[in-house]
């Protein structure tokens, strides 16, 4: 007589009801990953490692606020005590690898593309870092220079203004005109594949 199988018992998770090994391929993960570091830590050992990272940034971030380093145990000062160093949140922000994020440059990048060996796009990037909306400054350019300018998303999924014709250098005019906040300094070209500023 053959042995009778016992059923299977599976784990469902608590947030959103899926088996806790399909978590990570259900609606919202982010919710769920607190539920499993608690009752399901040898499905995702990598949760419980970020969740143990996480503590441990929180508790030397409320070291550091109080005026406590976590590092200075041998009785050495540490940087924050001797004032030479800078705080994590003058560097930037901290990327999910633990790099750091840095901070983007104020800068216009205007850039010259053919196509169909005649006709050219200009291309300004970067009119967003300055407060400008860019709806509002590609209707403007599309009207000052008589051609057609949209609003697009470029290769790096942020928004440019593409200006129909090659405009590169008067663009450069009646930006600086039309909004002063940007100075002509932080306006580059991309010649060549080079960056050469305007002024």
């Amino acid at each position: 007589m053959a042995e009778k199988l016992e059923p299977a018992k599976v784990l469902y998770c608590g947030v959103c009801s899926l088996p806790a090994e399909y978590c990570e391929f259900g609606p919202d993960f982010e919710r769920c990953k607190p539920w499993l570091v608690e009752n399901a830590p040898d499905l995702y050992p990598d949760l419980l490692k970020e969740a143990n990272e996480k503590a441990a940034d929180n508790v030397s971030d409320k070291l550091q606020s109080v005026g406590i380093s976590s590092g200075g145990a041998d009785g050495a000062p540490s940087s924050s005590q001797s004032g030479g160093g800078t705080s994590k949140k003058e560097e930037g922000k901290r990327l999910p690898g633990g790099k750091l994020k840095k901070k983007e440059r104020l800068e216009v990048i205007i850039e010259k593309v053919v196509r169909n060996k005649r006709k050219s796009i200009t291309i300004v990037k970067g009119l967003e870092l300055f407060g400008i909306k860019l709806s509002d400054a590609s209707k403007k350019l599309g009207k000052k220079f008589a051609t057609g300018a949209s609003v697009v998303k470029g290769p790096t999924e942020k928004e440019q203004i593409d200006v129909q014709g090659d405009i590169i250098y008067d663009i450069v005019e009646f930006i600086t005109d039309t909004w002063p906040d940007v100075p002509e300094r932080s306006i580059f070209f991309i010649e060549d594949g080079k960056k050469v500023q305007a002024g």
